[in-house]
């Protein structure tokens, strides 16, 4: 019998009850045509690799990471809970030395949900993998984690949630946000202040074959690792930027997701898009599963696979190349945030942080426009505090409370909720104390 050389457990949930539509990329045959094609291949009977049943997340998991207006259950079924428990799930396998990897292959996907949360946007409802490593850092204590999100669409919802945390390491490899949704996930996009050069973008052109990626992979991605350090290293592991999928423009291979899952070797792959559901998903989780495994994949080959008809051109070669010499320069040595009258790139004043945005939910047609403040602090992370509204509905109020906060920001934090209270400006009102794991919610 074949042996892992790494014991892998895998976490499947097609969410049978959950699709944005009958005929929606979005939907469960992602991954029926994935589990048919890993038991004829005979992935399970490799002695070391597993199949588990997902957990189901509660609503304090979610609200440890998002603020949800009105509440939880409004913005998330519970094949969304289920998704976050399966990625939970593949969590507490390795934290508790059962499997050494694993792959939750789960949906619906989670990478493009922000820090709030009004509806839906990309597909994405609640941040699986952002709820998944809370919920280690919960559970296990606090863990420096490095995410590689190796889908085709910038993980602007995973950047968001992460933005101000020194400690959480976030590269994203995507497809040219000037090209495709979301729009975003540029070099410039380093991070708040209290963690500059700890988001980290590389958009790659349309067209980009197996050699750039692993190219960007070999010159950017893991020399930052390497200096990163992390305890846990999370792929966020889409699928779309296969040459076959539908929805998008680059010229990966299955094989290439393999040779690029053995490169990162990732503790955790936690599934997010890919819609090609029958000519790529299958190939490429068998792919990855065998990389994380330890066994060899060299045989792992999609239908209409033709090397010299995907390769990249010479141009597209010489655009990455330069993308390596200057990237990896925004980590190691990353510009200050300076004071600055636009309030879309944040504005600096004395030891406070503000910036404004405006998200766009697709999928739910929802405008929201918020106002974040961050206190820039040298003693934790900051108190963060963010106001926002969706469409024409009630001002709503978000407190967090960081994991490692000093006694002046745990303090204030308080404060500005008892404030809140006092004048009723907000109609809904969340706190998320990690200090002293405590999440309050207030509605009136």
């Amino acid at each position: 019998m074949l042996k892992a050389n790494n014991s892998l457990g895998i976490i499947f949930f097609p969410a049978f009850d959950w699709a944005i539509s009958p005929t929606h990329p979005e939907r469960q045959e992602r991954l029926l045509y994935t589990q048919d094609q890993l038991r004829e291949e005979g992935l399970f009977d490799i002695e070391g690799v597993g199949e588990y049943k997902p957990d189901v997340a509660d609503i304090e998991d979610v609200e440890r990471v998002h603020f949800c207006f009105p509440e939880v259950p409004s913005v998330a079924t519970r094949s969304h809970l289920i998704s976050a428990g399966g990625a939970m799930k593949a969590a507490d396998l390795v934290m508790q030395g059962e499997r050494e990897r694993a792959f939750a292959m789960v949906r619906p996907p989670g990478h493009h949900a922000m820090k709030v949360v009004h509806g839906s946007r990309g597909f994405c409802n609640i941040n699986i993998e952002a709820v998944m490593i809370e919920h280690i850092r919960e559970k296990y204590g606090h863990k420096r984690v490095a995410i590689v999100d190796t889908d085709c669409h910038h993980g602007d919802g995973t950047q968001d949630v992460y933005w101000h945390d020194p400690d959480t390491l976030f590269i994203s490899l995507h497809q040219d946000g000037r090209t495709l949704y979301p729009g975003t996930g540029f070099p410039q996009e380093l991070g708040g202040p209290n963690a500059r050069g700890r988001t980290i973008n590389i958009p790659l052109p349309p067209h980009t074959s197996d050699e750039g990626f692993l190219m960007a992979v070999e010159r950017i991605v893991l020399p930052i690792l390497d200096d990163f350090k992390p305890d846990l290293v999370i792929n966020s592991a889409g699928q779309d930027n296969h040459f076959t999928d539908p929805i998008t423009n680059m010229n990966f291979s299955a094989r290439g997701y393999a040779a690029m899952n053995e490169m990162l070797k990732p503790d955790i792959a936690v599934l997010e898009g890919g819609y090609s559901i029958q000519g790529a998903l299958p190939y490429i989780n068998l792919g990855i599963c065998l990389a994380m495994a330890g066994v060899d994949y060299s045989q792992v080959m999609e239908p209409n696979y033709n090397a010299e008809r995907i390769r990249q051109d010479a141009k597209t070669t010489a655009y990455i190349e330069e993308l390596c010499k200057q990237l990896p320069r925004l980590y190691f040595d990353p510009p200050a945030v300076k004071p600055s009258d636009d309030s879309r790139q944040g504005v600096l004043s004395g030891d406070t942080f503000i910036r404004h945005k405006q998200v766009y939910y697709d999928t739910d047609g929802i405008n929201e426009v918020q106002q974040e403040t961050v206190t820039v602090c040298k003693d934790c992370r900051g108190l963060y505090k963010v106001e926002t509204r969706a469409d024409s509905g009630p001002l709503c109020l978000g407190v967090e409370i960081p994991i490692n906060a000093c006694p002046k920001c745990r303090a204030k934090g308080y404060h500005v909720l008892e404030e809140a209270q006092i004048k009723g400006t907000y109609r809904y009102m969340q706190m998320i104390n990690r200090l002293d794991k405590e999440y309050l919610r207030y509605g009136f």
